[in-house]
């Protein structure tokens, strides 16, 4: 598996803590990178813009730390998500800190990466780049990104519509570089069926939404735990691009279902004050709230997967087959 050296030896199990709006910060990136799972998080939930510096800052220092005081336990790297979207004004500040950190991997989503891994590159870091469909991840290997997270469809967020299978079989037949899957992968059995498959890590997000340092609402945590897959969503009203959301957020935003299954609610966003506020009062998740039960620490959260994968792992093969 094309795994990067700087990720070598440093996870417990094969999965990175996705970046997501509003909810992961410093405390959830470091809790992830010391229990074994890579962290990340969107620049743009540090705000104002000086604010990146100072939670980068943070971040170094306490992994720093954290390797010096037990250099034989795991550590991950950590990454830092850019929207490179027109409307993202603070794009080329953000990158420029990022730089200036050295950032171990940079996510890369809504545009060409192109300018970023000539950036990310020139001082050793990484680029993943997100897509939903195969067209872009062929575009984002053309601009040489180190790595491309397929978002299947049931991600929480921006969530494509095909199949985690089908798409991380599709990626797999022109890409040989590291593969990242997304797509309601919620415990250790999932992050080992999409290794099978041929990704190298899960990209997990509404698992980690519902776990004690996230930044989440305590109610918004609540609904993760309550909700199950039916209650999913997947609209375009909030952004302009199609999205999973809860559906009781939506509900107490005054929304009504029908309306939005039809796309007929397409004005209710001028009610919310602006993108940042929709995602604030309205809550995302994906279908792997199905199987989430409580609200963790990141370490017990870990734990607990790595023993869900180590399970998997050991399954043996199929009774049914001849000979076995």
């Amino acid at each position: 598996m094309p795994i990067p050296a700087s990720f070598r030896g440093t996870m417990r199990v094969p999965a990175i803590a996705a970046p997501m709006f509003l909810v992961s910060g410093p405390e959830l990136v470091i809790a992830s990178c010391k229990a074994g799972v890579a962290g990340t998080f969107p620049a743009l939930n540090a705000r104002p813009a000086a604010q990146l510096e100072a939670w980068l800052t943070q971040i170094d220092r306490a992994l720093v730390a954290q390797r010096a005081a037990a250099p034989e336990a795991a550590c991950a790297p950590y990454g830092v998500n850019l929207i490179l979207h027109p409307s993202n004004k603070r794009l080329e500040e953000d990158l420029a800190t990022i730089v200036r950190h050295r950032v171990p991997f940079v996510i890369t989503s809504l545009g060409h990466p192109g300018e970023v891994v000539k950036a990310v590159h020139a001082y050793g870091g990484l680029v993943f780049s997100d897509i939903v469909h195969a067209y872009h991840a062929k575009k984002a290997a053309a601009a040489g990104v180190d790595g491309i997270i397929a978002v299947a469809s049931g991600a929480g967020g921006h969530a494509g519509t095909q199949s985690v299978v089908s798409l991380i079989r599709e990626i797999r037949e022109f890409w040989d570089g590291v593969l990242i899957a997304s797509g309601s992968i919620s415990d250790g059995a999932a992050i080992r069926a999409v290794e099978v498959l041929g990704a190298d890590f899960a990209y997990m997000g509404t698992r980690f939404i519902a776990t004690r340092e996230a930044m989440a609402q305590e109610a918004y945590k609540q609904m993760i735990v309550d909700c199950g897959a039916s209650e999913i969503v997947y609209t375009d009203v909030i952004s302009g691009t199609n999205a999973n959301f809860l559906w009781p957020s939506l509900e107490q935003a005054g929304f009504e279902r029908s309306q939005l299954l039809a796309g007929h609610a397409k004005g209710k966003l001028h009610d919310l004050a602006d993108e940042a506020r929709a995602w604030r009062d309205v809550w995302s998740a994906g279908q792997g709230v199905a199987t989430i039960h409580d609200v963790p620490t990141v370490a017990e959260l870990v734990d607990r997967l790595e023993a869900e994968y180590l399970t998997a792992c050991s399954q043996p093969a199929s009774p049914a087959l001849i000979g076995r």
